[in-house]
């Protein structure tokens, strides 16, 4: 979409849905992390991760939270070792407790078929490098890991800048309602003022004519009951509200979905306060703006 004030918003604004990969290798095996993200309404990484680097996934997940906050994170870790250059051994601690387990629960120890399925009981190992060796992979991993995840935020903000041109287009909308709502919500009066000369007129028709003092005291009853300047007011500041966090940028997701909360309520009463078919229309397409306006912020950050 076309125009400045729209790359602007969207140069600030992210995302929750984004997708990235990023490769890496050493002399002894080459790797690839695939981060995805998805809405949520917290931050919640999940890490799949190759048998015997187990031990990656609280950095791993350190890293996220570093880059992000909102979304739910999905982490998926494959490589490839060189040829002859990996084999397994036996967590011997993971192992003494599953048998511990098992006694507790009067069970006969694990047979070697259930205990392949036991994750991170046998660890990979390169049997071609030393401790500082496999230190250095790991950092390499996770460095790898890095790049995965602020292409992951780059893509965030990408999305986020055609997510930010759509809710400014929403608002727009909105706020174009809540200037029709004004117009219709001037008539207001003279028409149930009308409407009720008409109810009441059929009445004295029949009966003896009512006093014009009360005539006047039930239009202005309806007519206080009817305004809505107040709703129409709310109605404005939330929209000037909304434009100013779209400006701003950061995490305002929560923010927003409140917002739409209250815009929602106040479209209710306007609705509910509605004397004529105009304001009625209006106020119904509020709604409809609003709930299209929610429906686009679930998905930012």
């Amino acid at each position: 979409m076309d125009g400045g004030d729209g790359e602007q918003v969207g140069s600030k604004l992210h995302s929750m849905t984004g997708f990235a990969r990023v490769e890496g290798h050493d002399d002894g095996a080459e790797w690839a992390w695939e981060v995805r993200s998805v809405n949520g309404r917290s931050l919640d990484a999940r890490c799949r991760l190759p048998s015997g680097l187990e031990r990656l996934e609280q950095p791993a997940r350190a890293q996220v939270t570093r880059h992000l906050t909102r979304g739910n994170v999905n982490i998926t870790l494959t490589i490839n070792r060189r040829q002859g250059a990996t084999s397994y051994q036996v967590n011997q601690a993971l192992l003494e407790q599953v048998k511990a387990l098992a006694a507790a629960a009067g069970e006969a120890p694990p047979s070697v078929a259930a205990l392949v399925g036991v994750r991170g009981l046998f660890e990979a190992v390169d049997t071609a490098e030393d401790p500082a060796a496999v230190a250095r992979r790991d950092a390499a991993l996770l460095e790898t890991l890095d790049h995965a995840l602020s292409a992951l935020v780059a893509a965030r903000q990408a999305e986020g800048g055609r997510l930010g041109a759509l809710l400014a287009a929403r608002l727009d909308e909105l706020a174009g309602l809540v200037g029709d709502a004004e117009a219709d919500a001037a008539a207001q009066p003279a028409a149930i003022k009308a409407r009720l000369a008409k109810l009441l007129g059929e009445l004295m028709a029949a009966e003896p004519a009512l006093p014009e003092e009360r005539l006047a005291q039930e239009a202005a009853l309806l007519v206080g009951k009817a305004d809505v300047r107040e709703e129409l007011d709310r109605l404005a500041a939330h929209v000037a509200a909304a434009r100013d966090m779209l400006a701003h940028g950061g995490a305002i997701g929560r923010r927003l979905d409140f917002l739409c909360q209250e815009l929602n309520r106040e479209a209710n009463t306007v609705c509910a306060k509605a004397a004529g078919l105009s304001l009625t229309e209006t106020g119904l397409a509020m709604k409809a703006a609003v709930e299209q306006l929610r429906e686009q912020v679930q998905n930012v950050e």
